[in-house]
């Protein structure tokens, strides 16, 4: 009889409980990418995250490395302040768009700017999920949220943002990307970025940013199987992906 062997397992850099995320959510996902990656560089035992206000404001739950918790869209200022005082460390903050994009818009655009040498994963569900569905920055034209029940009037609240284009214009060196985590394909594809990332840190080369698209069939109010196709054919035409900026290309 031939022996049964263990091809798949929970990657060290994950703690053994259960999430709090809800049913479709793909932040899980996310995670274990990020911690596969710090396992497979082996660098776990010497990063520090840093998670803000939002769906992930509980992070440091999941995660088998040391966790700093800021305000609401401050997590670069953290990050730069730790990273400046332990530059031998791998610092990563992990932002949602309603955190970034919004009240963190500041922070992560100087952040950029001074090409501090953190890395930031971006998780854009073009929403805010943890304090009630409401329109982000990121949010679709006619896509609907709590606050924008007959869906976001572009006339009246501007364009969604786009950050790897917005920050791609930066003169600073800088690895930028949109990644997603809808399809298996594209999962493969998010952590190879992923781990690009954190090795441009691991060379101190520059600062770098993963944006992640990824679902919300909670405040979408979509079956997780609806939100998967819903960012297929909506985020993804709004937010192509693909590589915006290498330290490499910069001038």
């Amino acid at each position: 009889m031939q022996s049964l062997t263990t091809t798949f397992t929970r990657p060290e850099g994950l703690q053994d409980v259960v999430t709090h995320y809800c049913p479709g959510c793909t932040h899980g996902i996310i995670h274990r990418l990020v911690a596969e990656v710090l396992d497979e560089l082996g660098v776990r035992e010497r990063t520090l995250g840093v998670a803000p206000v939002g769906c992930s404001v509980l992070a440091y739950n999941y995660f088998n490395t040391d966790f700093l918790e800021s305000p609401h869209g401050r997590a670069p200022a953290l990050a730069t302040g730790f990273k400046r005082l332990r530059p031998d460390m791998i610092v990563f903050t992990y932002q949602g768009d309603g955190d970034l994009a919004s009240i963190g818009m500041s922070e992560i655009i100087h952040a950029a700017n001074r090409g501090e040498k953190f890395t930031t994963i971006f998780v854009n569900n073009a929403i805010y999920g943890m304090t009630g569905g409401q329109m982000a920055p990121t949010t679709l034209a006619g896509q609907v949220a709590t606050t924008c029940p007959m869906g976001r009037d572009t006339g009246k609240t501007g364009m969604p943002i786009r950050m790897c284009e917005l920050l791609s214009g930066l003169v600073t060196p800088a690895y930028l990307e949109r990644v997603a985590v809808h399809f298996p394909q594209q999962i493969i594809k998010a952590k190879k970025a992923i781990r690009r990332a954190f090795q441009y840190q691991i060379e101190n080369k520059c600062f770098s940013l993963v944006e992640v698209l990824s679902t919300c069939p909670t405040n979408w109010g979509k079956t997780p199987a609806e939100s998967t196709h819903w960012v297929e054919e909506n985020l993804k035409s709004y937010f192509p992906l693909g590589v915006y900026k290498t330290p490499e290309g910069a001038k």
